[in-house]
């Protein structure tokens, strides 16, 4: 018998605040994170702007040998994940930690680290390269440092599927529980991709955005979009076997109840302009969660500020909507904003971010705006929630992820009912 899986904890750190309650009201304040890059020197660089952790005091976490040995990807993915577990409240005295599993992914890993040992290697040597350079880059070490440093001793994964790596994981752990594998999960994803070699990498194929405004840069749905904004931090999120949950008397946010992942199969870095692959993946989830595409209140879309994802996420919306009656009538009811005009686009952090916000949504019955919103595109002609959050009691909230490479995935959270 397939089991029911609740979300019992959250954690997060991102460029609108350090932890679940000051990035929730960030949200609330519609505060945008996007600001000039402080992290390099951008005298060689078109691209300005990006949304990095401010104020992020890495002694307050870590002890002197911790901070050296760690790359912020992984510093950031201690932190959420050491949030997440505490307001689950779940410990050793309730919980076998050899049931609980660690799904934390990261699209890039430890790109600073990658960047600055490759100069150590080629302007002193390699016999100066850090010993420590491999388990400090690999992407994977995210899920494992949080395991170490949690004691947690389940399944351990770290899936990359660029900026679908986090939503990836989450409905890899939806499944593993569903499927009584695991009690527990910690499932999520973080990212620290903002260096030299990684910003000139995204400028030069023309994905970040030119914007001369910081308030005109992540700009999803608006005509005059541009490109995305590179940010960084980590969500995780703590996933329950229901029972389990109730047993020791957990709060309970909201339940995982959909899944889908799919390939466009089309191009390394463009969607399928059909949204084939994104249609698709939206269609597992609805029938995971036994649901109809009309059932959905809210939907927290990709949505990069990029001119493809959103005409073509837009699209593939519409295309399910269209199945099923006036579509005028529907796409003004279904709310669909973007919460990347906030924090930028944290790769392969986004889904498990936005993930927070959908359980936060649930739980707060508010569904966030589309922020700094101006000029209205005819082709993404959706209920984009422009500048204004909105007060709605939520039942079921969709969350998007669309990645480089045509990973799509795609889950369903529900109000939680007994």
């Amino acid at each position: 018998m397939e089991k029911r899986v609740v979300i019992t904890g959250l954690g997060a750190i991102t460029p609108i605040g350090n932890n679940v309650d000051e990035f929730w009201k960030g949200i609330e304040e519609n505060k945008c994170g996007v600001d000039e890059i402080k992290a390099i020197d951008t005298t060689n660089f078109k691209t300005k702007f990006d949304a990095e952790v401010k104020n992020f005091e890495e002694e307050k976490y870590f002890d002197p040998k911790q901070i050296k040995r760690f790359d912020r990807v992984s510093k950031f993915a201690i932190v959420a994940a050491k949030e997440a577990l505490k307001d689950s409240k779940i410990t050793e005295e309730n919980t076998d930690f050899n049931k609980v599993g660690i799904f934390i992914s990261s699209g890039i890993g430890g790109l600073t680290t990658i960047q600055n040992q490759c100069e150590v290697n080629f302007e002193k040597g390699n016999r100066r390269v850090s010993p420590m350079f491999i388990p400090m880059a690999i992407a994977n070490m995210p899920a494992g440092n949080v395991a170490i440093e949690l004691k947690l001793k389940g399944e351990s994964i770290s899936i990359v599927s660029a900026c679908a790596s986090s939503t990836h994981s989450i409905g890899e752990a939806y499944r593993t529980i569903k499927n009584g594998y695991e009690d527990v999960i910690l499932a999520g994803g973080s990212e620290a991709a903002i260096c030299e070699v990684g910003i000139a990498g995204f400028e030069n194929m023309k994905a970040l955005s030119s914007a001369e405004e910081k308030d005109r840069a992540s700009i999803p749905f608006d005509k005059e979009r541009s490109g995305f904004v590179m940010g960084e931090g980590a969500g995780v999120l703590v996933l329950e076997e229901l029972e389990h949950a109730i047993k020791r008397n957990a709060k309970i946010y909201a339940e995982v109840v959909g899944y889908g992942a799919t390939s466009d199969a089309y191009h390394i870095t463009s969607p399928d302009p059909s949204g084939d692959g994104a249609i698709r993946a939206m269609e597992r989830a609805l029938d995971d969660a036994n649901i109809n595409i009309t059932d959905i209140d809210y939907i927290n879309a990709h949505g990069t500020s990029t001119s493809l994802n959103d005409s073509t996420e837009t699209k593939a919306i519409k295309t399910l909507l269209e199945k099923e009656g006036d579509i005028d009538i529907l796409k003004e009811k279904l709310l669909v904003s973007s919460t990347k005009s906030n924090t930028g686009h944290l790769l392969g952090a986004a889904g498990a971010v936005e993930a927070v916000v959908c359980t936060k949504a649930i739980e707060k019955s508010l569904v966030p705006a589309t922020i700094n919103y101006k000029v209205k595109d005819e082709e993404c002609d959706l209920n984009v929630v422009p500048n204004k959050n909105i007060k709605k009691d939520l039942k079921y909230v969709m969350s998007n992820s669309l990645g480089f490479g045509g990973h799509n995935a795609s889950i369903i959270l529900k109000k939680y009912e007994d």
